[in-house]
């Protein structure tokens, strides 16, 4: 077994209009997201559920983080295996279903990278990349959905 390593963030709720949790339309979502040394994120539920459109969810940020991690983990795969990446973006996007309890879950995230690598002699590299950067992936060990990919590149 590999070395453990901890994370630590602090979320403060500011969603007390005044008679706190009295009732289910009574109370805001907002919060405060941040972990030492870091710039705070205002976050809240996703509108459907009451909160506030303007501020990171956690439906949002949890394909986030899939889609970054991803995205950190081909780029050091890309290094090993000398290709040559010069830009990459990636618009992630996530499936949650409700449950009829009130609950719910991520059935699937498809992150769909677009990667621009140096010249063509590097695009079977880079195609393999993808995979081994899945199974590198720490976000992606962690969840119980399948996490896929759609990647296409562009030479430049």
């Amino acid at each position: 077994m590999g070395p453990e390593h901890r994370y630590e963030t602090t979320i403060e709720w500011l969603g007390n209009r005044g008679t706190g949790t009295s009732g289910y339309r009574d109370y805001g979502r907002e919060l405060l997201l941040s972990a030492e040394g870091k710039h705070t994120i205002e976050a809240s539920a996703d509108r459907t559920f009451h909160g506030d459109a303007d501020r990171w969810n956690p439906e949002e940020l949890l394909v986030a983080a899939l889609s970054q991690c991803h995205m950190l983990s081909y780029l050091h795969v890309a290094v090993m295996r000398g290709v040559v990446v010069t830009a990459y973006r990636d618009t992630a996007i996530g499936t949650m279903e409700e449950t009829g309890d009130g609950g719910g879950r991520f059935t699937d995230v498809l992150l769909r990278p677009i990667v621009t690598i140096a010249s063509a002699d590097m695009m079977d590299a880079a195609i393999d990349a993808h995979v081994d950067a899945n199974r590198k992936c720490f976000i992606a060990n962690s969840v119980n959905f399948p996490v896929r990919h759609e990647s296409s590149f562009v030479l430049g």
